[in-house]
């Protein structure tokens, strides 16, 4: 059990996986008023960062499940740096479908929502997870302009423009299902940089240490085109944000 083999290796030096800066999980952390023992379900926690530094400023206990046994080895280091093991606990499992025996206050999906099949599968899946009147976190793309044509978005790296809404579509699709929006963060230009940048030089790395793997022409493909297309199209057309709801 594995997520794809160019994002192990790409994203194989981040701590986190997706366009927020270490400053914007400290933002949400405080915004949301994160109370001591609050106990947090992670669907697709990557490196582990969010629960591990909630975990030591604001004494939250958490879960978080990742298929990715590279990142959940990672999480589980970072959670023994930071001094927090006793408190967030890292599970490599697929986290399609999965379910907390014990309710949560916060169930998160952030940047995973696919494994649900999207923004509502995955609300629907976090809200089975939730003590009654606890938070979900959302964290998904979302256009900051709506491409011209199918091409584009395609460029892009997505399949067509029906993949995500405008910020304020997405915001609206919260509403029809249900739920108040309480808090949101938004990540900025500099954090899609760090979050993409930082695969070029891991891909560099890598290609200078693998040169003969099989695996090596793809690499190399990627690396080629990932600046282009991040500069061009993705930097400018796409935005992110963590967003907080409450059933009503």
């Amino acid at each position: 059990m594995d997520i794809p083999r160019i994002f192990t290796i790409s994203e194989s030096e981040h701590r986190i996986h997706n366009p927020f800066t270490p400053e914007k999980y400290a933002t949400l952390g405080r915004v949301l008023r994160m109370k001591p023992a609050t106990r947090i379900l992670d669907l697709g926690s990557g490196s582990g960062e969010m629960l591990c530094t909630w975990a030591r400023d604001h004494g939250i206990n958490g879960t978080g499940i990742d298929m990715s046994p590279l990142f959940t080895a990672q999480a589980k280091q970072r959670a023994e740096e930071l001094g927090v093991s006793e408190r967030v606990h890292f599970i490599h499992n697929d986290a399609t479908g999965y379910v907390t025996d014990e309710k949560c206050d916060v169930a998160a999906c952030v940047g995973a929502t696919w494994i649900a099949g999207g923004v509502a599968g995955s609300v629907e899946l976090l809200a089975k997870s939730l003590k009654p009147g606890g938070m979900i976190l959302i964290g998904e793309p979302y256009w900051r302009q709506v491409p011209a044509t199918q091409e584009i978005a395609q460029a892009c790296g997505v399949s067509s423009m029906a993949d995500f809404l405008t910020l304020p579509g997405l915001v609206a699709s919260f509403d029809e299902l249900g739920y108040d929006v309480v808090e949101m963060v938004l990540a900025d230009q500099e954090g899609w940089d760090r979050y993409e940048a930082a695969k070029w030089l891991t891909m560099r790395r890598w290609l200078e240490a693998n040169a003969e793997d099989d695996f090596a022409d793809e690499v190399r493909a990627e690396l080629t085109i990932a600046p282009k297309r991040h500069v061009t199209y993705a930097r400018e057309y796409f935005g992110w944000g963590v967003f907080a709801l409450i059933a009503r």
